[in-house]
């Protein structure tokens, strides 16, 4: 072997101690049970969604399990303009017709959810897709007769996810529920934190295209890093709240409410947003308790 230079000497040491810098947080997070959801950006660019994915694999490789939960809006958005099915949203819900409720389907479990499941298995037998149908996983009824096909989850059966768990893989889950008269499509927010809660998830991460929660969203110096759950109830009633993130704040809030000990608002287009907020010192993003 020919000995280093003393700048690769220099570089190789620098890893190292972002290794050790790691192993309390790797000890920490062994055997903890994350539910993340991921969508926005960060999963429309191939690139991007990548790098997600290793953090992803790295995570399982040292003992999380996993439930990576998915919506696809973009993608749902162009297979409906392509149909030329008209698209509406009312408070921050995608309207669905039978029409959209299959577009929803095809561009969910066989497009998306697909592309998920064979990036990670590019590094190995490590996912299952999955959507909220299969196994009654989400059990839905109609949220709102205006919303057409629009699921609001009754019960969560976790049976199917926690053993592909158990069997080591990481399940990977369209956010399409299941009904007695058919399919639904479900807000991927809300389906990750329902999730969460019958899981009993040590987190509930978010990954989307925005840093986390601004106190002013034109100014990027006024990132708040941690919120507590009295906190969040005031913003929501407040209005005001972005109608796109209303359902997201809610879904948040509930988690903690029913047990989920933190949940995490992160942005997936950062690199590795997912290692420096649970593997080193300083976090990124925004932190939500229930209490101090």
């Amino acid at each position: 072997m020919e000995k280093r230079t003393e700048e690769e000497l220099v570089y190789a040491t620098e890893k190292a101690q972002v290794l050790i810098e790691a192993l309390p947080w790797i000890n920490k997070m062994n055997g903890k049970t994350f539910v993340v959801k991921y969508g926005g950006a960060a999963m429309e660019d191939r690139e991007l969604c990548r790098e997600v994915i290793k953090d992803i694999v790295l995570m399982h490789r040292i003992g999380v399990r996993i439930v990576l939960v998915h919506g696809g809006g973009k993608a749902i958005n162009a297979l409906m303009k392509q149909l030329d099915i008209p698209v509406q949203f009312k408070d921050g819900l995608r309207v669905t017709d039978e029409a959209a409720m299959n577009v929803v389907q095809m561009a969910l479990v066989g497009n998306v959810n697909q592309m998920l499941v064979s990036q990670i298995n590019s590094y190995g037998e490590l996912a299952v897709g999955i959507s909220g149908s299969d196994g009654r996983t989400f059990e839905c009824t109609a949220q709102d007769p205006a919303l057409g096909r629009v699921g609001k989850i009754d019960k969560v059966n976790t049976k199917l996810v926690s053993e592909v768990l158990d069997d080591g893989y990481i399940p990977v889950i369209a956010s399409v529920g299941w009904g007695e008269d058919g399919s639904f499509n479900v807000n991927a927010d809300l389906a990750a934190s329902e999730m969460a809660k019958a899981m009993g998830a040590d987190k509930l991460v978010y990954l989307s295209d925005v840093d986390g929660l601004f106190r002013d969203f034109n100014d990027k110096d006024s990132l708040i890093s941690r919120m507590y759950l009295d906190e969040m109830k005031e913003l929501i009633a407040s209005g005001e709240l972005e109608t796109g993130m209303i359902p997201k704040m809610s879904s948040a809030a509930d988690a903690l409410e029913q047990g989920v000990r933190r949940v995490h608002f992160l942005n997936g287009t950062t690199p590795h947003s997912l290692l420096l907020e649970f593997l080193t010192n300083s976090g990124i993003g925004t932190m939500f308790l229930k209490e101090e």
